[in-house]
């Protein structure tokens, strides 16, 4: 360990920013946000300091840099792009045993700022010890989205019980234990949406070591690539106790959630059911009732041909509290990948998502409503029905050689595209047994592929032996 890491009382602390120009501007911001007692000494201002000046946020030396200036400081920040001043400086302050900083310069540093992720009162710092900044930022991207953004003020509020919990529990075991149960609660999860009431009953539950309840979380995986996952999404899976997912959750997603949580595959593909649907609805109650956090985690969108709905009617009736976190939806997602955009104003003004699994028998889709100008069809689950779709469409006049796009595992680095005409769809399907997940997109938006895409997997080669197949 190259450095040690220390947090800094900075108020009322005399602190020089020596500089006045961006590279100042953005250590002064940080410096006032600590509170410290701040001089900057530098012959001109950039506006954004002049702006912070007028508001008397700091004290202000219109001088060039001299020794004598900040004799009385006990810590200066170089930020002038002289880096032979820089070094001048550096040296006075290490005679002096003044804390210096010279900003990109880590030789002429005693010590060094971290990327910083804030939620005041929980402040986390990520070094390179200079090596390497822009890694160290990336790094703090990365924990922002795994930190939900109330935080702070859970932290604050856990403090404000303190006293409570230590007047309960005589021993440094049993107010772990407690602090425990607390921060793996529905308060790390529920906060921003409880009330001030169900926040005290819950405290009470918690110091009675009672059971708090579990939850449900339906949330969206999205159409595959693991990337296009929410931030919350993100935040859902690794706090879940329990992970309820689809056959379909790729394992890289199922390898983002908490490492120590149950997996239940419920997954569901043709002639093959794990659980009916009303068993998984059951299987979500049951799981909430014993206290679990439950992350369902379903394909695509939740409330796009997810069924997410159903399952949701089933945790009202048993009165158990939920969330929806909504995903990048297949149709958007895979239209995306295979540069088939499902708008554009030369070709379609509307776009119809259909399902190709309907839940009532002798239920059809309004096909004489689907043989409109100017729209794409996007058929969900639809490929075991090419046939049909065909036949419908053609019978209610649309051209057989209307473009057609069939996109296999989008999003991943599996994804295939092919393309043909309505009147090849059947062929298509049968002749290169196109596997599951697919998605069928009709409308003369699929000429645009060609021109369009963007997104050629490494391991898969583009294949375009489909294209005007009769």
């Amino acid at each position: 360990m190259e450095q040690f890491p220390i947090f800094l009382n900075l108020k009322s602390f005399p602190c020089a920013v020596v500089g006045g120009g961006e590279v100042a501007f953005r250590k002064i911001t940080a410096l006032l946000k600590a509170k410290a007692e701040l001089t900057v000494i530098s012959p001109e201002l950039s506006p954004e300091l002049q702006n912070l000046l007028a508001q008397k946020k700091f004290t202000y030396i219109a001088q060039a840099y001299s020794e004598a200036l900040i004799k009385d400081m006990r810590l200066v920040v170089a930020a002038t792009d002289n880096e032979t001043l820089n070094e001048s400086i550096y040296h006075y302050c290490e005679a002096n045993k003044i804390l210096i900083n010279a900003v990109d310069q880590p030789s002429a540093c005693r010590y060094t700022t971290p990327s910083i992720v804030d939620r005041s009162p929980v402040v986390i710092a990520i070094s390179s010890a200079g090596a390497s900044p822009v890694l160290a930022r990336r790094i703090r991207a990365m924990i922002e989205t795994s930190l939900p953004k109330s935080l702070g003020e859970i932290a604050s509020f856990a403090g404000s019980i303190r006293s409570k919990v230590k007047a309960k529990f005589n021993t440094i075991d049993l107010r772990r234990d407690f602090w425990e149960r607390f921060f793996t609660s529905s308060i790390m999860t529920r906060f921003d949406s409880m009330s001030s009431q169900d926040k005290s009953e819950l405290v009470e539950r918690l110091l009675n070591k009672e059971n708090t309840g579990g939850e449900v979380w339906i949330v969206g995986a999205g159409p595959g690539d693991e990337e296009l996952l929410t931030i919350k999404a993100l935040q859902k899976m690794q706090y879940a106790d329990v992970i309820v997912h689809d056959r379909l959750v790729s394992q890289n997603i199922l390898n983002l959630a908490r490492k120590d949580a149950e997996f239940i595959c419920v997954g569901k593909e043709k002639n093959l059911h794990l659980k009916k649907q009303d068993e998984i609805n059951d299987l979500l109650v049951e799981l909430a009732l014993e206290g679990k956090k439950v992350c369902r985690l379903k394909g695509g969108d939740p409330f796009i041909f997810g069924r997410g709905g159903e399952e949701i009617e089933t945790l009202v009736a048993a009165d158990v509290p939920f969330e929806v976190v909504p995903a990048v939806t297949s149709a958007s997602g895979c239209s995306s990948y295979a540069g088939i955009p499902l708008t554009h104003r030369d070709y379609a003004r509307k776009v119809v998502f259909i399902t190709g699994q309907n839940s009532k028998a002798g239920v059809e889709p309004d096909w004489e409503a689907l043989v409109r100008p100017y729209q794409t069809l996007v058929f969900y689950m639809g490929l075991t029905r090419a046939d049909l779709i065909k036949q419908n469409l053609v019978r209610l006049g649309m051209a057989e050689n209307m473009p057609v796009a069939i996109v296999e595992k989008g999003t991943t680095p599996q994804q295939k595209v092919y393309i043909g005409d309505l009147a090849a769809l059947p062929e298509m399907r049968e002749k290169y047994q196109i596997g599951s997940p697919a998605l069928l997109i009709i409308g003369e938006v699929v000429n645009l592929h060609n021109k369009l895409a963007w997104f050629t997997p490494e391991k898969v080669e583009a294949d375009t032996s489909f294209i005007n197949i009769k």
